[in-house]
């Protein structure tokens, strides 16, 4: 079966777990949540620092939730998250998406946030997430979709910013427009039932503005992102510099606005 091939475009840096953590079931997975019932086996793939997963794990209690991310590093700190939360019933393994690593008919619900968009082969990814998941079960899914982020107001730099990521993502194997084609990789898996839907994150206010614009700042000259931007050939350092300018910029804007839309799945088995 494929292994991994696309290269996870924002490594693990403090300004990308920044973002990671941020996370909840609530502002990241409320289409989700009125599959959830207690005693239900969870799978969450790619569960980062997990402040998703120790949610999950806390609505399908005494139900266990298996968080797997390909990285055992990030697997640590969703460990340390799931104990800070007072969950026990979440265990951890590292995984990669298209060769999963469990029985089929394991779970009950498979969800997977902002992972699709990274890896080298979607629909076998969905297509082994099908396997997992038990007859009568969900497989979930959630991505952002670049292609479609909308700001005001309009900082040039911020242009020069989504063009340069869209290059490096799909320079390392991923699809950063991925919230827009989640239905239909989901039906060349082979999933017949699936509701398709759409929601945003937007920021706004001003401490969402400074944070959002700093963390991307960050991101963008000291993030395993800026070193594959640089190293790839598709921006130098000075190049990155101005965009984190152009970001500062934006977060300092009164008026300034972010929206960040996904695109959601969920696909009965």
């Amino acid at each position: 079966m494929p292994k991994e091939t696309a290269v996870y475009t924002h490594g693990h840096h403090e300004s990308v777990l920044r973002s990671h953590r941020w996370r909840t079931a609530a502002n990241s997975a409320a289409y989700l949540l009125p599959e959830l019932r207690p005693g239900q086996d969870v799978l969450d793939v790619g569960c980062g620092p997990g402040t998703i997963t120790a949610d999950l794990a806390a609505l399908v209690a005494p139900g266990t939730v298996t968080a797997v991310d390909a990285s055992a590093d990030v697997l640590r700190q969703a460990q340390e998250t799931a104990e800070a939360a007072g969950v026990r019933n979440v265990r951890f393994a590292v995984a990669d998406v298209h060769a999963l690593d469990f029985p089929d008919d394991s779970f009950d619900i498979v969800h997977a946030h902002q992972l699709l968009q990274h890896v080298g082969d979607p629909v076998r990814a969905l297509s082994e997430m099908r396997r997992v998941c038990r007859p009568g079960g969900v497989v979930a899914a959630r991505d952002a979709d670049f292609g479609a982020f909308a700001w005001f107001p309009a900082v040039p730099g911020l242009d020069g910013w989504l063009e340069l990521y869209r290059t490096v993502a799909r320079a390392n194997g991923g699809e950063p427009e991925a919230g827009r084609r989640l239905l239909s990789w989901a039906r060349r898996a082979g999933f017949t039932g699936i509701a398709a839907t759409a929601a945003t994150w937007c920021f706004a206010t001003p401490d969402e503005r400074a944070w959002w614009s700093g963390l991307w700042a960050d991101r963008t000259t000291a993030s395993d992102y800026a070193g594959r931007a640089v190293g790839g050939g598709h921006a130098t350092r000075p190049e990155l510099a101005e965009i984190a300018e152009a970001w500062r910029e934006w977060g300092g804007a009164r008026d300034g606005w972010f929206m960040v839309p996904h695109g959601e799945i969920l696909c009965r088995v």
